[in-house]
């Protein structure tokens, strides 16, 4: 199954095939076309959403040949059935005695606002944890932080994926690809680490494909054997804890040849391959190459380490570092600030707050969400359900109402979805790509950054009177001003630290294309693909052999404090003592995306 194949329908020279979602719902001439940003990955890929009324009907790629040239990924395509799912929360809405409750606008904003200040006042604002889906716009995203630290908030934060935050303070601007999304395809190598690109970045992926096809030599260092639609030069597959092994290798080899020796002295230890003077001779051969990290590279628990060993892999082979991060619009959240070290357009912070896996684990007395369902967006599933359950108060800015919301929070806000408000995303190559609403919002639910706006006044926070997005989006704009990243510009000192390989078994966490996010999760048919989050065991070979498994046998898993017997696959895919377990999914019981987990025969 191709992540593309929606573009098949436009490829039709007479308009013959249409999708099965939008067939015999609309003629042609009664829709009308509105321009839009999709929702999903870090390229922002131009889209056309074809409105009947008040709803969207379908959508198809609108041209830029500097994002998504004339194609569409199929998330992308199709995720507006999520806008129309059953469990679209439509009113706002206040737990009493236990007891759900549809309250207007008026009482909610105003019960919100009493909550938070009694909490405060109970608790103290060190006890209040923010933390935000980054598919939220750069306009909610600004208000959110603005109001959270106007009320003395430190605990704020978007990275929800990220389990290692030990070099944030070396971070750049925001998470650059490095050069312009069409620079890719002009590459004649690139390493990926820690990517499944084809699944996680379709438009990335498309534009490598075309640098293979180019004779561009792709390398990768990944924890899975990602069946990819390009030619592998050379690759790496070990488990989580070898991965900073294989860097490490990289990086000696073009240390050596550079006689870098600080460098070396921190990596005397690291046994060097002819895997990792292959992949060194290909990118210091190049004539323009990249080294990109991916989605697990960011979630591993050694992210710093992988990252400082990618920008000297980077820096001694004369090449860019780029990132391919989550979410349509985590540039976005870094220049707006939604961090907890750091105010927008990169201020610094003299109180620095808990990140977002720490505010979890350090179960707060408040939470307050912004677009997200914790259990199922963030690092350690385990950990953010246990800390939603316990919390005396969570306030949910949500477009969903979910069996988990019910049970762990007190208020729910309806929102607007991407197609339902104005905003702006801004993409891995750091372009701001504004749009306006193409369709109202259902009920009462309204865009995100007006509740934010009511919110602030409510809690009495000063520079709250905007009456459009376009005021906040300047505002912050007007504060970068500019400034540029650089994923070069300053080394984590300590980061260099080699780590040997692990010797138990190791958890991957994989989180399917189709069940990303909460848009995505509920687009009916893109769900009936096999690109989701299931409940299955994957194990490697060898590992089934060890223990006398086959497809469908049960096991016992066991992770820090939970445990659950789940059927198994095989997976070659795998390497040896590996078990892959999707996240975003039914096995969200689970604790942290990555480490020590035990696999017993049931």
């Amino acid at each position: 199954m191709s992540e593309l194949q929606g573009n098949v329908i436009d490829l039709c020279p007479v308009g013959a095939l249409t999708s099965k979602p939008y067939r015999f719902t609309a003629r042609a001439w009664e829709l009308r076309a509105k321009p839009g940003v999709a929702a999903h990955d870090c390229i922002g890929s131009n889209i056309e959403m074809h409105i009947k009324g008040q709803r969207v009907k379908r959508v198809v790629p609108r041209e830029n040949e500097a994002v998504n040239e004339v194609w569409l990924s199929d998330r992308d395509r199709y995720s507006y059935e999520g806008l129309y799912s059953p469990e679209r929360l439509t009113a706002p809405m206040l737990k009493e005695h236990g007891q759900w409750r549809e309250v207007d606008w008026e009482t909610a904003l105003r019960v919100t606002a009493e909550s938070i200040k009694l909490a405060i006042a109970n608790f103290g604002a060190d006890q209040i944890g923010a933390l935000a889906l980054p598919t939220a716009t750069v306009e909610e995203l600004y208000l959110f932080q603005k109001l959270l630290r106007g009320i003395r908030v430190r605990h704020i934060d978007h990275r929800l994926r990220q389990g290692d935050f030990r070099d944030q303070d070396h971070a750049p601007l925001f998470p650059w690809l490095g050069q312009g999304i069409s620079g890719l395809e002009a590459v004649n190598a690139a390493l990926l680490v820690g990517s499944d690109v084809r699944r996680e970045q379709p438009m990335a992926n498309h534009r490598l494909r075309k640098a293979s096809m180019r004779g561009a030599k792709l390398m990768v260092v990944n924890p899975v054997d990602f069946e990819f639609n390009w030619r592998v030069s050379d690759k790496i597959i070990c488990r989580p804890s070898g991965m900073v092994a294989a860097l490490a290798g990289v990086a000696r080899v073009l240390a050596e040849k550079t006689r870098q020796a600080d460098i070396l002295a921190n990596l005397h230890d690291v046994k060097v391959e002819p895997i990792h003077r292959s992949i060194a001779a290909r990118l210091k051969s190049a004539t323009r190459g990249t080294v990109l990290l991916g989605n697990l590279a960011a979630a591993h628990p050694d992210f710093s380490i992988l990252r400082a060993l990618a920008q000297i892999i980077a820096q001694r082979s004369g090449k860019t570092l780029g990132y391919l991060s989550e979410g349509c619009n985590s540039s976005g959240a870094w220049l707006a600030g939604v961090l907890p070290h750091r105010g927008p357009a990169m201020q610094r912070l003299t109180e620095v707050g808990l990140d977002a896996a720490a505010m979890l684990k350090k179960r707060l007395r408040t939470y307050i969400l912004l677009g997200l369902e914790p259990e199922l967006d963030c690092w350690d599933s385990h950990a953010a359900m246990l800390a939603m359950q316990r919390a005396n108060l969570v306030v949910a800015l949500t477009a969903y109402r979910s069996a988990a919301l019910d049970q762990y929070a007190h208020v729910m806000l309806p929102i607007a979805l991407c197609a339902e408000t104005s905003g702006t995303y801004v993409n891995v190559e750091g372009a701001w790509q504004s749009f306006e609403a193409a369709v109202n919002p259902p009920g009462e639910a309204r865009p995100a950054w007006k509740v934010l706006r009511v919110l602030g006044n409510n809690l009495g926070v000063s520079g709250f009177d905007y009456m459009q997005a376009a005021e906040v989006r300047d505002e912050l704009g007007a504060q970068i001003g500019g400034q540029k990243p650089n994923n070069l510009e300053q080394l984590s000192a300590g980061a260099l630290l080699y780590k040997v390989p692990g010797t138990g078994l190791e958890r991957v966490t994989l989180v399917p294309m189709y069940s990303a996010d909460p848009l995505v999760r509920r687009a009916a048919a893109l769900q009936q693909t096999g690109s989701i989050a299931d409940g299955f065991v994957r194990v490697s070979p060898a590992l089934a052999a060890s223990h006398g498994l086959t497809d469908g046998q049960k096991v016992r898993v066991e992770q820090g404090e939970t445990a659950d017997v789940i059927p198994v696959i095989v997976d070659k895919a795998l390497p040896d003592a590996c078990v892959l377990i999707h996240g975003a999914g039914p096995l969200h019981k689970f604790g942290p995306a990555f480490g020590p987990i035990r696999v017993v025969r049931a």
